[in-house]
Parts: structure tokens; sequence; C-alpha cells
């Protein structure tokens, strides 16, 4: 199928992306959402204007929108977007969002759109460690749970990253792949990367209880 994808630059919507591709779906659009507030309950919001970089990493033409980032309210800004494209459906990053996946489902029902959601409903750590195996390069860019400090701003998302989570996660409760919120993330490499990013500038900023990275500046980089 032809199909647009939700994309946030993040882990779940590049290995929600990477698992349409292997299964022969055509991306042809990439729908960048840019919310006007930080506590949106559909979309990222620290760096969300590197999806566009993503997007060029990936040869995938990408669209950016804005959206009030209220709840409800942003439910329909991504509808008014879908509504313009000749696609026969949507890739979704869901993985335990029921919010996230009931609207995106009643939008597509209400467009004719097939929906497809690769990830939803599978095991955490299975996710993490499938994306270290399948050699995407990922990093946190932001942070807001008990357990996760300021020192995980700008982290690796590698093997002992993962086992550190794990921890937060029975010490804590958080959610391993943070679809509670607890931390967002940025691929800088994935498989389907005709170039990788590479971050030249950026600052950690903190409030004492949670925190994001802010990007500054980035270049783009030929795979070898």
């Amino acid at each position: 199928m032809r199909l647009a994808a939700l994309c946030s630059g993040g882990k779940d919507s590049a290995l929600a992306i990477w698992r349409a591709m292997r299964s022969g779906h055509e991306i042809s659009e990439a729908i960048i959402m840019i919310p006007q507030r930080a506590d949106s309950w559909m979309y990222h919001h620290p760096n969300i204007r590197l999806a566009r970089v993503f997007a060029e990493c990936s040869d995938i033409p990408s669209l950016e929108a804005e959206t009030s980032g209220e709840k409800e309210k942003e439910v329909g800004d991504l509808e008014r977007v879908l509504r313009g494209l000749d696609v026969e459906g949507v890739v979704s990053g869901a993985i335990a969002s029921t919010y996230q996946k009931t609207r995106i489902d009643k939008i597509c029902e209400k467009l004719g759109l097939e929906v497809v959601a690769p990830l939803w409903g599978e095991d955490p750590l299975r996710l993490l460690f499938e994306l270290l195996g399948e050699g995407f390069k990922v990093i946190i860019t932001s942070v807001s749970s008990e357990g996760l400090g300021e020192e995980w701003l700008g982290r690796t998302l590698d093997r002992r990253c993962v086992e550190d989570l794990v921890r937060v996660k029975e010490k804590y409760g958080i959610n391993l792949v943070a679809e509670g919120g607890e931390y967002e993330t940025l691929v800088l490499d994935a498989p389907f990367f005709s170039r990788r990013i590479e971050l030249l500038e950026a600052d950690r900023v903190w409030d004492g209880v949670r925190g994001y990275l802010s990007i500054k500046r980035v270049k783009t980089v030929e795979k070898i």
C-alpha cells in the first residue's frame, strides 16, 4: 500500500516505518505534526522540527503542519492534514497508548484509510532490543519521570541503557518504551537512512525534575 507515516523522528515511528517497508509498503509521505504546547497528548514536542532532517535522511518527502497540541483539538488537526493526501493508509508507531491508537483509528475510518500499526501490543523490552539488533542509533532527548535524571539527556540507547531502563522500571514503574511520556528520543541513524544525523551543538535544559536536550545544530553525513 501507499502509506503516509506519522513521523516524530523518534524510535517508535522509525521502527514502525521500517517494519512497514519490510512488509512491502511504500512510504510516500512523512507527516510531522508540530504542537504549539509541550504537553501534547498525541505528538512529540522537544526538537520536533528535527523530524524534517529524519525524513531527509530517509529520502521520504515530508509535510509539516502545526497543531494546537490541545487534547482532542489536535486530533482534528491531524484529520485535516490526512484528508488532503493521496494515500491508502497511515503508519503509526503506537505501542500501548489507547488514547493515540483509538483516535488514529477513528480518523482513518472516517477518511477510508487503512491503519498500519506494526508495533501495537508488542512487548516493550523486545522492541528495544529489536532497535539495537536492527542497527538503529537512538538518543534520549527528554525525560520527565522519577528515576530519570539530567544525566539521561543525550544518552545513547544501547544495551547498557536498556538494562538501566529495566532497573528504573522495576523501581519506579515506568513504561519501558515511554508510552506514558517518561522520555522521548531522536533517531540519528536507521537501516533505511541514506545519510545519518550528527549532532554538532546541544545543551541540557533541566528544571530539577524534568528536562530536555536543546539541539542547536546538526549535520547529515554520508553513510559508509
